[in-house]
């Protein structure tokens, strides 16, 4: 049986990952601090004899006894309202935690995929963004200390790859959503829906013009699979390409909703991207790679698990998270 550890197990992508692997039928070794994770994520897992879940900060050393085969480095805030209360653990988690990761690696002779992400090309003059775009981010802006720490990220493990001769995959991931989410993380979807199911009035930041391509989990997890097991290395964007403007996206989940919230204004956030679309021509030659899943099916099976929630949970979740 072959070991996978998934850093950032709880958390939302993570936890995904630890579904799909298990599936597979690999040894599944979670590790997660929980500082965004949540282990209510994984729960359903614990009783299986091949998971196992390591309470733990990647940015310290780590220790997995036994043979490992794959390491997939998804621990970090991800969310603008997270990495802004946490900048410093950020910053470890994308330096620190991918050096603890590869050297790991190196010893137990394992691949490494790293989740790297869109926010590498900042608010991009490329439009759509393809992988050998270099970005433009401002490193000492707010949203600088998560665009950086993937930046570094990627150039750590193409060090140990060209270097140590580490086998090593870049996934750069664009906004991704469905169930797991939490409502209080500050983007678009949940935000969207948590107000809409509150009876509350949805907030667009900016005048609503700024677009997104969004990208169903499920969809994700797939192409994360098929470049872990390819022979590439060098960065591959992992998205659904199909933009909507925010504004136009205010009005498909009232629509979705069936709810009659008026949508409000607020001033957009500092370096806030104008534009994000993936150009995924690379993971349609390498991978064989696209979306699968349309938005109206993967909005509508999210925004059933949101409806899921207490009336508690629902208002609960709405408050940002302390650390």
């Amino acid at each position: 049986m072959k070991r996978i550890l998934i850093t950032g197990g709880a958390g939302f992508l993570g936890s995904h990952l630890c579904d799909r692997f298990i599936k597979e039928g690999y040894h599944v070794i979670a590790m997660d601090n929980l500082i965004t994770g949540d282990l209510r994520n994984i729960e359903h897992l614990f009783k299986l004899e091949n998971f196992e879940f390591y309470h733990h900060d990647v940015s310290k050393f780590i220790h997995v006894p036994g043979d490992l085969d794959y390491i997939l480095h998804f621990a970090s805030p991800a969310s603008p309202i997270d990495y802004l209360k946490i900048p410093i653990q950020t910053l470890k988690v994308g330096s620190l935690g991918i050096h603890n990761c590869l050297g790991l690696a190196r010893v137990k002779n394992a691949r490494v995929l790293i989740a790297s992400t869109s926010e590498i090309y900042g608010d991009p003059q490329v439009h759509p963004q393809t992988e050998d775009y270099w970005g433009h981010v401002n490193t000492v802006g707010p949203r600088g200390v998560y665009d950086e720490a993937k930046r570094f990220q990627e150039s750590m493990t193409m060090a140990y790859h060209t270097f140590h001769g580490v086998e090593t995959r870049i996934v750069r991931i664009f906004n991704t959503y469905g169930p797991r989410m939490r409502l209080n993380d500050g983007r678009v979807i949940p935000a969207f829906m948590g107000q809409a199911l509150r009876g509350e009035d949805l907030t667009v930041f900016g005048d609503g013009s700024q677009t997104r391509s969004f990208c169903y989990v499920d969809d994700l997890v797939e192409g994360i699979y098929r470049l872990l097991h390819s022979d590439y290395a060098q960065p591959v964007n992992i998205g659904n390409p199909i933009e909507i403007s925010i504004a136009d996206f205010a009005e498909e989940i009232i629509r979705l909703t069936n709810t009659d919230q008026k949508v409000i204004y607020k001033d957009l956030p500092v370096d806030d991207p104008k534009q994000r679309q993936p150009d995924i021509t690379k993971a349609k030659e390498v991978l064989d790679w696209e979306p699968k899943v349309g938005r109206d099916e993967g909005l509508a099976i999210t925004f059933d698990y949101f409806k899921s929630f207490s009336k508690e949970r629902l208002y609960d979740e709405a408050k940002h998270k302390e650390f």
